[in-house]
């Protein structure tokens, strides 16, 4: 019974026995991240060994500034030349003529002659008011005319008759005398009657609008049917005068001094006027007149100049650019203008030496024309000024000039052209060469 019972435990025990566990994917997974983490510092410490390389790698040759520490600039010779000086200001167009056409007579508008934004003479047909009304007062008038002309014609047959009569002492003296003036009523009466007759005349002549200036219809106010009155403010229709026109625009009372003379004179003063983005010619005219007073709010004086505009380039209301050329300085020293530098002392340039060296040079100026300075004192015709390339310079600097054609003029005993020195070789002016590392000053 023992030996059964063990027997069949033993059987039994190979399936009650669990398989072997297999590898946890957790362990895998951990082993792949810490792979990855391994792969992207390596990259990333190349990364930063290849910047750093870089970094410290000395520039190109033949760049702003090439080996041997010489920096390269832009430079301008000099000269003699005009200089304009021109006064620039903010002006509008304002015609000379803005007429709001407004009916003199009472009417029903019939008929409205022009178009909107039509370009019309002086004199020419705009609009028409029903005259019936007043055709028929001049004729009641008339009538009333014609009746105290007849009275007079009767008054003054019988004033002769009465003075005839009277010298023969046939009638009272009286009677003759008071006939006198009766032919004086009759007189009165006549000349009232004419006066009424020449209101109607007149009446039916506004009945017929026509321009009263040569300009530009506007938009029309009032359509034809619609009863117009001389009380009314909002008129039939707008001309502006545009040929000529004008434009308004301010100048500082300091400039008065130059303006007024050559005006008293009747010396012409251009003004050219310009664009909104003062880019484009528009026109050319000069001043025409200086207003009477000074603003004291601006300290400024509107100035009005006048234009033909014969290409109606000039809109009116518009906004443009003026410039009034004051005066032209003739045969003055002139500068770049980018080549002025402005600091504590006022203003300087570097001023190019034989030896290529920079010298800081304290100048005066005056008026200034596009891109040219006319300059009073501190520089003469023939010298160098560096133009560009100011920034790292300082008084002594050793420069590489550039020439209009793109290549450098380096001092002796450099190679501009290669970017590269010969280093160990001689001075140049008892001065070293310079070896600072590139990109020094």
């Amino acid at each position: 019974m023992d030996e059964r019972t063990r027997k069949t435990d033993d059987d039994l025990a190979p399936s009650l026995r669990r398989p072997a566990p297999e590898p946890d994917v957790t362990t895998r997974s951990r082993s792949r991240f810490r792979i990855g983490v391994g792969l992207i510092a390596i990259l990333l410490a190349f990364g930063v060994y290849e910047t750093v390389r870089w970094t410290k790698s000395a520039p190109p040759a033949g760049g702003r500034f090439p080996q041997g520490g010489l920096q390269t600039v832009g430079a301008s010779t000099v000269a003699l030349g005009d200089i304009r000086e021109i006064v620039n200001a903010l002006g509008t167009v304002t015609p000379l003529a803005t007429v709001t056409v407004q009916t003199q007579i009472n009417g029903i508008l019939t008929q409205v002659a022009f178009t909107e934004g039509q370009l019309v003479n002086k004199g020419d047909f705009l609009a028409q008011i029903d005259q019936r009304p007043y055709e028929i007062l001049r004729e009641q008038y008339q009538g009333q005319l014609a009746h105290d002309q007849g009275l007079l014609a009767q008054a003054q047959m019988d004033l002769t008759r009465y003075q005839t009569l009277a010298q023969q002492n046939s009638i009272a003296k009286q009677q003759a005398e008071d006939q006198v003036f009766i032919v004086q009523q009759y007189e009165g009466s006549v000349k009232q009657d004419q006066g009424l007759v020449d209101s109607e005349n007149l009446n039916i002549a506004y009945c017929h609008i026509v321009s009263p200036v040569t300009g530009r219809v506007g938009l029309r106010l009032v359509d034809p049917g619609n009863y117009v009155q001389t009380a009314s403010s909002t008129g039939i229709a707008v001309l502006t005068q545009l040929q000529p026109i004008t434009v308004i625009f301010s100048v500082p009372e300091d400039d008065l001094p130059e303006i007024m003379p050559q005006l008293a004179a009747g010396s012409a003063l251009p003004v050219t006027t310009y664009d909104r983005a003062n880019l484009h010619e528009l026109a050319a005219g000069q001043v025409s007149a200086v207003d009477n007073q000074i603003d004291t709010t601006t300290g400024t004086v509107k100035v009005r100049a006048q234009f033909d505009n014969t290409d109606n380039k000039l809109f009116p209301n518009q906004f443009v650019n003026a410039r009034l050329l004051v005066k032209t300085l003739t045969n003055v020293v002139t500068v770049p203008t980018s080549a002025i530098l402005r600091g504590s002392p006022g203003a300087y340039v570097y001023v190019i030496n034989t030896d290529n060296t920079v010298a800081v040079r304290q100048i005066t100026t005056s008026a200034v024309d596009g891109n040219m300075t006319a300059v009073t004192s501190g520089l003469s015709a023939g010298e160098r000024v560096v133009i560009d390339g100011t920034d790292r310079l300082r008084d002594g600097l050793q420069v590489i000039v550039a020439s209009e054609n793109g290549q450098r003029t380096a001092p002796a005993g450099t190679r501009a052209g290669s970017g590269s020195q010969n280093r160990g070789q001689g001075q140049q002016s008892g001065r070293p060469q310079n070896t600072s590392p590139p990109g020094g000053p």
